[in-house]
């Protein structure tokens, strides 16, 4: 074994590696972003198929604690899907696309549409997925049109201002991914690593935009209690939260970490 081959990296080498990372999506065609944005929204929605089937599945069988767990524990699949498979999530850019911007090597303009880009094919990837999901699984009597109402309304029933907050801690952890994702390099230990941060996220009930939005959407589809505005008012604060808990506490306060040679 080569010595030092265990050695963790270093804030600067991971900061590094975060800036020419995003760097090199800033230069990717917004057609190949789009499509590979698109791509992430429909395979992060197999978190909603697995969540769904599992409560069709155990509710009314399980204590509601009990429950809770094994569906937290579901949440992460989509998310292995999405890292692995190396798809565009917005979440994850949210905090690795600001670094160009804080180093200088981008600007606020290109920031912006980087984001619209992902954001767009996560989102058109998704509604896809909710309109296949709700489809052929409510034929199949695979998941009961019940667990999508249940998943959207877990969302939607809070205030506005609650659900900004919970966005931003999903935010926050979803930029910790991102980071600590960047620290690994083999599959096994990024695989532990999305099941613990996203698991935490599925056990806490916090707000995602990306896997949220196909709840919310799915649950609109089955449901006429669910409605457009209530997924409008949704996403907005899921979006709003999600990129201020990424851009803030990771991508600005570990930049703030940085040495003066990441200047170079």
């Amino acid at each position: 074994m080569k010595k030092g081959y265990n050695h963790p990296k270093q804030v600067d080498e991971i900061l590094d590696q975060q800036i020419n990372t995003a760097i090199h999506e800033y230069r990717r065609s917004n057609f190949r972003l789009l499509v590979s944005a698109f791509s992430a929204g429909l395979e992060v929605g197999f978190s909603v198929f697995l969540i769904g089937a599992l409560y069709s599945l155990f509710h009314g069988e399980l204590s509601s604690a009990t429950l809770h767990i094994i569906l937290a524990f579901a949440y992460p699949i989509g998310f292995i899907f999405v890292v692995i498979g190396r798809s565009e999530l917005f979440t994850e850019h949210t905090t690795m696309a600001i670094l160009p911007v804080l180093n200088g090597s981008s600007n606020l303009k290109s920031l912006l549409v980087l984001w619209g880009i992902i954001l767009t094919g996560n989102l058109t990837g998704g509604f896809l997925f909710s309109l296949l999901l709700v489809d052929f699984t409510t034929a199949m009597d695979i998941i009961k049109p019940e667990a999508f109402a249940y998943l959207a309304e877990h969302l939607i029933h809070y205030s506005w201002n609650i659900i900004l907050v919970s966005a931003i801690f999903a935010g926050w952890l979803m930029g910790l991914l991102s980071w600590l994702l960047a620290s690994v390099s083999d599959s096994s230990s990024q695989i532990i690593v999305v099941i613990l941060v996203t698991a935490t996220i599925g056990i806490g009930g916090l707000h995602h935009s990306i896997v949220g939005s196909i709840e919310v959407f799915s649950g609109m589809l089955v449901s006429p209690k669910i409605t457009f505005a209530d997924y409008l008012s949704f996403e907005i604060c899921s979006i709003v939260g999600n990129a201020i808990g990424g851009v803030f506490f990771v991508g600005i306060v570990k930049y703030g970490q940085k040495s003066d040679k990441i200047e170079e």
